[in-house]
C-alpha cells in the first residue's frame, strides 16, 4: 500500500512538472503550438516569448522609422533604457541636448547639425561627367563643377529641413531620433521652414545664373525629393526610385552645369550602380528588422530579402553591362586600352560591394567604401585607369 501510494504521489509530481513547462504530459520531441501560434518542440527549439514579441513588433508594425532624403536613416532596435550620457537612446542624453532648447547657442548650433555637411561628400558626385568627359582639368569647367556641388549641398539640406519638420513628432516618440534639432527644440518649426525656403530657393537662384540646363536639374530634384517627404518614401519601389535618382541628378547636373555631353551608357552606370547600392542598403535593413526587431518603415514592410537579392543582383548586371560598353567607346573614341582594362577592377569592386550587402552590413556606400579598405584601393586602381584614359 505504501509502494503504491508512493508511486500515485509520483505520478502527480510527474503530471504537475508537465503542466508547468507547458508541455501537459506531451513526449519529448513531440511537436507542440507555441502562443503565437508556431508549432514548436519540448527539446529547447521553441521560440521564446522575447523573440516572438520582437517579431510581432516587426510584423505589426504601422508607422516605423521616418526617414530623411536619400534613405539616409538609420534603422535601430529598441534600446534597452540606460542612465550612461553617451548613449544616444538614453534619457540623460536627451536631458543634455534639450537643455540648450530655447537659446541662442542651441539655435546655432542645431541649424549647424541639422545641415548634416558629412552628407555633403555625396555631392562629388557631381565631378564624375567632367572626369569622364576628359574636362576636369579645364578651369572654367571645373568651376561650374564646383557650383553644381554647392546648389546640390544647400538643396540636401534644405530638404533635410522640410523632412524633420515634417517628422517631428513622429521623431519625438523614437528613442534617438528625438535628439534631432527640430525634434529636440533647438530649431523651432517656423524658422525650421524659413531656412528650408532660403536653401532651396537660393539654390535654385544660383542655378539660374549659372545655367539653365543645371537650374532644370534642380528643380526637378527639389520636386521628386519633397515628394518622397510628403509621402512616396512610404511607397514600395518608388521610393528605391526616388532615393537612386539623387545621385542620378547629381551626375546629371555636373554635365548640365558646364554644358558638357556624355555617352548615354555612363548615365545608365550611375542610375543601375546606385540603384544596386540602394537596394543593398535596404537589404540590410530589412535583414536588420528580422534578426533584431527593430522597426521599419511602412514601405520596408513590401519587402522581403529574397526580393531585395533579386533587385540589386539585377542592378548589378546592368551596371557591369553598361560599363563594359561604355568602356568600349572609350577605347574607340579615346583610342586608349585603358578603358578596357578598367572592366577589371570596376566588376571586382561590384563584386566586393555584393559581399557586405549579403551580410547584410552595407550601409550609406560613403562608409562602407571607408570602411573597406580593398574596396578603397580598387576605387583608386579604376580611377586611375580612366585618367589615364582620358587624361593620357
Amino acid at each position: 500500500m505504501a509502494d503504491k501510494n508512493e508511486t500515485e504521489a509520483d505520478t502527480g509530481r510527474t503530471d504537475a512538472s508537465a503542466e508547468a513547462d507547458g508541455s501537459n504530459g506531451a513526449h519529448v520531441g513531440d511537436a507542440l503550438l507555441s502562443g503565437n501560434g508556431e508549432v514548436a518542440s519540448t527539446d529547447g527549439e521553441a521560440e521564446s516569448a522575447e523573440a516572438a514579441a520582437k517579431r510581432v513588433e516587426v510584423e505589426t508594425d504601422a508607422e516605423g522609422t521616418i526617414g530623411a532624403e536619400f534613405g539616409d536613416e538609420v534603422l535601430e532596435p529598441a534600446p534597452e533604457k540606460s542612465d550612461d550620457i553617451k548613449d544616444k537612446s538614453s534619457d540623460a542624453y536627451h536631458a543634455k541636448v534639450t537643455a540648450k532648447a530655447g537659446t541662442t547657442a542651441g539655435l546655432v548650433t542645431g541649424l549647424v547639425k541639422e545641415l548634416r555637411p558629412k552628407q555633403w561628400v555625396k555631392n562629388v558626385l557631381v565631378l564624375a561627367v567632367p572626369f569622364a568627359a576628359g574636362e576636369i582639368l579645364d578651369p572654367v569647367v571645373l568651376w561650374h563643377a564646383v557650383v553644381a556641388f554647392i546648389v546640390f549641398s544647400m538643396a540636401a539640406s534644405g530638404i533635410y529641413f522640410v523632412n524633420d519638420a515634417i517628422d517631428v513628432e513622429a521623431d519625438r516618440q523614437h528613442p534617438t531620433k528625438r535628439n534631432r534639432p527640430i525634434a529636440a527644440g533647438l530649431i523651432p518649426v517656423p524658422i525650421a521652414y524659413a531656412v528650408c525656403v532660403l536653401l532651396l530657393g537660393g539654390s535654385l537662384l544660383i542655378s539660374a545664373f549659372t545655367s539653365t540646363p543645371l537650374l532644370v536639374v534642380m528643380a526637378v530634384y527639389i520636386a521628386v525629393q519633397l515628394g518622397y517627404c510628403f509621402g512616396l518614401k512610404h511607397q514600395p519601389v518608388i521610393d528605391l526610385c526616388i532615393v537612386a535618382s539623387g545621385f542620378l541628378l547629381r551626375a546629371i547636373a555636373g554635365g548640365a552645369a558646364a554644358g558638357l555631353v556624355i555617352t548615354q551608357w555612363f548615365y545608365l552606370i550611375v542610375a543601375f550602380g546606385s540603384l544596386f547600392m540602394v537596394a543593398g542598403k535596404r537589404y540590410a535593413e530589412v535583414k536588420l528588422a528580422l534578426e533584431t526587431g527593430a522597426k521599419i518603415r511602412k514601405s520596408l514592410k513590401a519587402y522581403s530579402p529574397s526580393y531585395l537579392r533579386f533587385v540589386w543582383a539585377i542592378a548589378a548586371a546592368i551596371t557591369i553591362m553598361s560599363y563594359a560598353l561604355w568602356a568600349y567607346d572609350i577605347r574607340e573614341f579615346e583610342m586608349s586600352r585603358w578603358g578596357l582594362i578598367s572592366i577589371v577592377p570596376m566588376v571586382v569592386a561590384i563584386l566586393r560591394y555584393a559581399v557586405d550587402i549579403d551580410k547584410g552590413v552595407a550601409g550609406e556606400p560613403e562608409e562602407v567604401v571607408l570602411k573597406d579598405k580593398v574596396l578603397m584601393v580598387l576605387g583608386l586602381i579604376l580611377a586611375g585607369c580612366l585618367f589615364l584614359a582620358f587624361y593620357l
